[in-house]
């Protein structure tokens, strides 16, 4: 028996059906539709009435639209398939889009609070009418637009992100019709920049943890819901295996995750079973009990980690 063996459980050297964002390009490209055509409309909207709530609103969509232009381009690029150099293809594509469009969105954010600082500083009359009927045109596209991405943010931080980006937008949306609504009653101008710190406010702690999340991939920290104590401990739970070490488990890009390990098993079980029986044992534990399907393992006999340690020096 050699020092080892290798085997590769899942999906090759890279995405075989496409990355998880892949089945929702067609809504993301009504999505992004409906994002350009309502931003134009509320750019007009805003310089007529005079509204910062309305303008902030329409540049927050221009950033929606980007964001969406962006996971489209990436997605585009993810499902390209694997090569020499790169055997996982472009799949990080998606996850560099999702960082994108958090740092868009905290700028956004902070652009919206300072114009609305500024306005504290010099008032303009606003033209509430003429506001809340273009408002309610943006909230009106945003719902459409979240029908349509809902069920793919629960798949993919790439999609995640454009998601994020149009709920903040419905929720500027709804405070865009309340200061118009409120100017409109009672003339108080102060609650357009109010409306406007709002939606500023609105969009900070949403990017926050879709930049955790999007950074946790990045550093190639543990699958999200993958507890490696619990891997390690099933793993060494099968009858045969004496330890583990070298485990490592990381995600390439949503709905990718994939795991590594160095199993030593015992000589006398791995010669009664044979290297395929034990690797599909390895499998099935993990496929069993966690959402990890791409694995890779180096079965290897007893002491074979110290040998394994000489050779690296």
């Amino acid at each position: 028996m050699g020092v080892g063996h290798s085997h590769d459980h899942g999906h090759g050297h890279g995405p075989t059906t496409g990355t998880a964002a892949a089945a929702h390009k067609g809504r993301l490209r009504i999505a992004l539709t409906i994002t350009l055509t309502v931003m134009v409309v509320e750019i007009v909207g805003g310089i007529v009435a005079d509204s910062l709530a309305l303008i902030a609103d329409a540049a927050h969509m221009a950033t929606d639209a980007l964001g969406l232009a962006m996971a489209l381009i990436a997605i585009h690029f993810a499902n390209r398939p694997a090569s020499d150099q790169r055997t996982f293809g472009y799949a990080r594509a998606e996850i560099l889009a999702a960082l994108a469009n958090c740092l868009l969105l905290l700028g956004v954010g902070g652009y919206v609070l300072y114009e609305a600082v500024q306005r504290f500083m010099e008032p303009a009359e606003t033209a509430g009418g003429l506001t809340i009927v273009y408002g309610l045109i943006g909230l009106v596209a945003n719902m459409i637009s979240l029908s349509l991405l809902v069920k793919g943010q629960q798949d993919s931080l790439n999609v995640r992100g454009a998601f994020l980006e149009v709920a903040a937008d419905a929720l500027g949306s709804v405070a865009v019709l309340i200061s118009a609504t409120i100017i409109l009653t009672t003339g108080w101008q102060a609650a357009d920049p109010i409306a406007s710190i709002v939606i500023g406010l609105m969009i900070v702690p949403r990017t926050v943890k879709l930049l955790s999340e999007t950074l946790n991939v990045l550093l190639e920290s543990a699958p999200k819901g993958v507890d490696m104590a619990q891997v390690r401990a099933h793993i060494l739970a099968l009858p045969g295996v004496e330890d583990v070490h070298d485990l490592h488990a990381w995600t390439i890009t949503s709905g990718m995750p994939v795991l590594s390990a160095h199993v030593v098993v015992s000589p006398d079980v791995l010669g009664a079973i044979g290297n395929e029986k034990m690797l599909h044992e390895l499998q099935g534990c993990l496929g069993d009990h966690f959402d990890v399907e791409h694995c890779t393992f180096q079965l290897e006999p007893t002491g074979h980690a110290e040998h394994e340690a000489k050779l690296c020096h």
